[in-house]
């Protein structure tokens, strides 16, 4: 599989324990730092963060350079956005508001070449960094991570993990907690978020995926 290993090698691996650093500053000094500090993988936040498209390309780069895994949070269940941070490198999408199962589908179908998905064939950086093989690896090897933050994901977490092609879900504690009529906020303490938030780690286990989640320490 190439390079791309170095992402698909804990995917596959529910049991495995990744810091991932989150990065919303635009500047690929910023992604340098955050590659060079010891997090496992990187998270570009095109969502609330403040980086556009092009600085995000040379973000991609930078982290990749040093090996270490690009993940893009997109803004939203935008086919677009999606396919063009995949041809630029990223080997991880983290998607947010993801309510329906049928939504996930729709996620999945956006990072999969057919015949498992409907992502357009142009890689025109991610075959430069991967090599020749990316088209027929890249179905095995994106990371796909839905958000699980509002009350109606909640209620169809293990619909949302059994679509084919998820590889695991991402908790938005401050959303979720909105959501259950909590304060939003990245240490959450209230009751109902807490038993949330285990309800979620607990189906993805059950089912052989992992859960990633925002953490404000």
């Amino acid at each position: 599989m190439g390079r791309l290993e170095h992402l698909t090698r804990w995917s596959r691996d529910p049991e495995a324990r990744i810091v991932n650093g989150w990065c919303a500053i635009p500047s690929p000094v910023t992604a340098e730092l955050m590659a060079r500090s010891g997090f496992q993988t990187v998270t570009l936040d095109l969502q609330h963060g403040l980086i556009d498209v092009q600085t995000a390309l040379s973000m991609i780069q930078v982290i990749d350079a040093l090996s270490v895994p690009s993940i893009v949070r997109v803004p939203w269940l935008d086919a677009g956005t999606i396919m063009k941070m995949l041809d630029f490198g990223a080997t991880g999408i983290i998607c947010p508001m993801i309510n329906s199962a049928t939504e996930a589908e729709r996620l999945v179908e956006f990072c999969r070449y057919p015949p498992k998905g409907q992502r357009s064939f142009g890689p025109t950086r991610a075959s430069i960094a991967f090599g020749s093989s990316y088209a027929k690896d890249a179905n095995n090897a994106v990371t796909i991570m839905p958000m699980i933050e509002t009350a109606a994901a909640l209620e169809v977490t293990q619909d949302i993990l059994a679509v084919e092609g998820v590889s695991g879900v991402y908790v938005g504690p401050a959303d979720l907690g909105f959501s259950l009529g909590e304060e939003p906020t990245l240490s959450p303490t209230a009751r109902p978020v807490i038993d949330a938030i285990e309800h979620i780690v607990s189906t993805a286990n059950e089912m052989g995926k992992f859960a990633g989640i925002h953490c404000g320490t």
